[in-house]
């Protein structure tokens, strides 16, 4: 296994923050870390990064513990922090260089910094200090730093944090090249990414492992087919009645005549034929996206 976690507790002051979790990642996974703010994924990549201790359990990385032998994990690992730490006065090449002298590759680090310029696509801006660079390339030099030792497995903390579109796409693209042949765990809030990158998800909430899904095409939550709808009505609507328009899968009532409708086809046709026979008019009916919080609960509930 490329990561181990058995029995992780991880405690601030009485503060629980990491209860007894357990999960494992094969050699080639590309796992989404999946949670709300405070949920415990920061706290788990730090402590599989050999950067917090742990109070109780066993964290391996490719079959080393970390808690025995940090040095070594440490070499097997590339981290990307939520918060890229870099020195914004040095130039691009310069601070790469300065990464690989770190981890001592010597007579190669010229080679392994050119390699990983053009691998990362930083080839245009690596004359630039980083200062000077928008966000997403600073996140492609974060990315770059953090492959500089050729890991075998990839950390990656909210990578796109902060991101505009073209810049999300860019770096999704770059991570499922990475993904071919390096494990990767990275936390995100974003669904679309999960399902743009990811072949498995890992739920966490509370400090607790709620889901772990290895077929994303099984969950609800990314299925193209489900369509939500926000449903008004000028009078009273039977919620029991509302449900038995065809492929309706569920309703939930703001009150007796305001609903959320999710269903398995685009029922919008068939919501205003259903007022038409119950003598009734629509006043609203427009299709929804769903939060992160809506499909957290979907897929914890």
């Amino acid at each position: 296994m490329s990561i181990s976690i058995k029995n992780l507790t991880k405690k601030y002051g009485e503060q629980t923050v990491l209860n007894d979790i357990n999960f494992e990642i094969k050699e080639g996974e590309v796992v989404g870390f999946l949670g709300p703010n405070g949920a415990g994924k920061t706290t788990t990549m730090k402590i599989l990064a050999g950067a917090l201790s742990y109070e109780k359990g066993s964290v391996k990385i490719c079959g080393t513990e970390v808690n025995e032998d940090g040095l070594t994990t440490k070499s097997l690992i590339g981290y990307l922090p939520e918060l890229n730490p870099l020195y914004l006065d040095m130039y691009v090449k310069e601070y790469l260089l300065f990464v690989a002298e770190i981890y001592k590759l010597g007579k190669e680090k010229e080679q392994r910094v050119n390699e990983l310029i053009d691998k990362v696509g930083l080839r245009p801006e690596f004359h630039k200090k980083i200062g000077q660079l928008s966000k997403g390339y600073r996140q492609r030099v974060g990315l770059a730093q953090a492959l500089i030792p050729n890991p075998k497995v990839l950390i990656l903390d909210e990578p796109t944090t902060g991101l505009d579109p073209n810049q999300l796409e860019e770096i999704r693209s770059l991570i499922r090249e990475i993904g071919k042949d390096k494990t990767v765990l990275l936390s995100t809030h974003i669904m679309q990414e999960i399902k743009a990158i990811c072949n498995r998800v890992i739920v966490i909430n509370k400090g607790e492992i709620v889901a772990d899904y290895s077929d994303l095409s099984k969950i609800r939550a990314f299925d193209e087919n489900s369509f939500h709808f926000e449903v008004e009505f000028l009078n009273d609507v039977s919620l029991s009645e509302l449900k038995k328009i065809n492929d309706v899968s569920s309703v939930n009532a703001f009150n007796n005549k305001y609903f959320t409708i999710i269903s398995n086809s685009d029922v919008r046709v068939d919501v205003f034929d259903f007022a038409v026979k119950t003598n009734n008019k629509v006043l609203m009916i427009k299709p929804v996206e769903r939060s992160m919080e809506d499909v957290f609960r979907e897929l914890t509930k």
